[in-house]
C-alpha cells in the first residue's frame, strides 16, 4: 500500500476550528486545543439559548398583555380565557404587539373578552 500523508486534512480541520474562534480573547483564538474548547462551548450556549429565547419572548408577551389587560379591568388569565370562549384566535405575540402599538384595538378585544358568551 502507498504511504498516506495526512497533514493536509489535519491542517484543514484545525484551521476550520481557529476560523470559528476568531475574535475570542488570547489563547482562545490562537491555540487549537483551547480554541476548540471555546468553540464547542459556544455551540452549546447557542443551542441552549435558541430554546431559551422562545421562553423569554413568551414571558415578555405575557407581561405586556397582562399590563394592558389590567388597564381594562381584566387579569391576564381572564383575558386569554375570554378570548378563547369568544372564539378569537390571536396568539400572544400579536396580542402583545397590539397592546403596545394599537391600544384601541386591544381595548376592543378586552371588551370582547369581558362580555359573556352568547
Amino acid at each position: 500500500m502507498p504511504r498516506v500523508k495526512r497533514g493536509v486534512a489535519a491542517r484543514k480541520r484545525r484551521n476550520r476550528v481557529l476560523r470559528n474562534a476568531r475574535g475570542y480573547y488570547g489563547a482562545r483564538s490562537r491555540l487549537f486545543k483551547t480554541a476548540r474548547e471555546a468553540v464547542e462551548k459556544g455551540w452549546k450556549y447557542a443551542y441552549r439559548d435558541r430554546k431559551q429565547r422562545k421562553r423569554v419572548f413568551r414571558q415578555l408577551w405575557i407581561a405586556r398583555i397582562n399590563a394592558a389587560a389590567r388597564e381594562h379591568g381584566l387579569s391576564y388569565s381572564r383575558m386569554i380565557h375570554g378570548l378563547g370562549v369568544a372564539g378569537v384566535e390571536i396568539d400572544r405575540k400579536i396580542l402583545a404587539q397590539l397592546a403596545v402599538t394599537d391600544p384601541k384595538a386591544f381595548g376592543d378585544l378586552a371588551e370582547l373578552a369581558k362580555s359573556p358568551p352568547a
